[in-house]
């Protein structure tokens, strides 16, 4: 979805963060502030989630099915680990629990319309998240359901969404994943983009020094 291209909603860190993060375009023109939950904010890595639910609920809509107006999603929990580019063993299945209480924790509040619509209050990036079906020899989720914010519909109904290279689920660090998404938000159709190392840095919500995140984007970029 755009909007979450957009801003820098998730974060970098790979141990739990538990701080907080503003962020203002700019123009001034839209802002967030993100909270995390105690068990830290959601990641770079938990927005997969988002992007396989939002998948789904577009080629519904693309097919016109039904069910695609509606906030809930019920999906295999074994197809999302391996669309996503996950082993498929036990902690897999720990992780990927551990990602939604994240994801329904962080608490968003902006000024950024999606479908035309502002919605100026602090919700999570989703509502709620329920498993479905357990497997009948262990613990291990076989269906659940999860059930996205108003913020996140509203963007997905009036389409404001992009594909995305499936070899993304391949990018491990981060802040690879966010350079990559940048750039899909930014160039669009355009053959090139330019930005600024500093605004960059901004943008990505890297909390590393400047000479730092030179030092790792000239890394990436090798």
């Amino acid at each position: 979805d755009g909007a979450s291209m957009e801003a820098p909603i998730f974060t970098l860190a790979t141990q739990p963060d538990l701080s907080t993060w503003s962020w203002t375009s700019k123009d001034g023109s839209r802002s967030v502030e993100v909270y995390p939950s105690v068990k830290g904010r959601a990641t770079q890595h938990d927005k997969d989630v988002l992007i396989y639910v939002i998948s789904q609920m577009t080629e519904g809509m693309n097919r016109e099915r039904q069910d695609s107006s509606q906030r809930v999603i019920r999906f295999v929990v074994y197809d999302y680990l391996v669309t996503t580019n996950k082993d498929t063993g036990g902690k897999d299945y720990q992780r990927l629990q551990a990602a939604f209480e994240r994801l329904r924790g962080t608490s968003v509040t902006t000024d950024i319309k999606t479908g035309g619509k502002r919605v100026k209050e602090g919700f999570g990036l989703i509502d709620s998240w329920s498993i479905v079906e357990k497997s009948p020899d262990d613990e291990r989720m076989i269906a659940v359901e999860i059930t996205l914010s108003k913020w996140l519909f509203n963007a997905v109904q009036a389409n404001e969404v992009l594909t995305i290279n499936r070899d993304y689920f391949r990018l491990r660090k981060p802040l690879e994943r966010r350079l990559y998404e940048l750039a899909r938000k930014h160039c669009g159709r355009q053959a090139t983009w330019t930005i600024g190392l500093e605004l960059l840095r901004e943008k990505c919500g890297a909390q590393s020094h400047i000479r730092a995140f030179r030092k790792q984007i000239l890394e990436i970029s090798e």
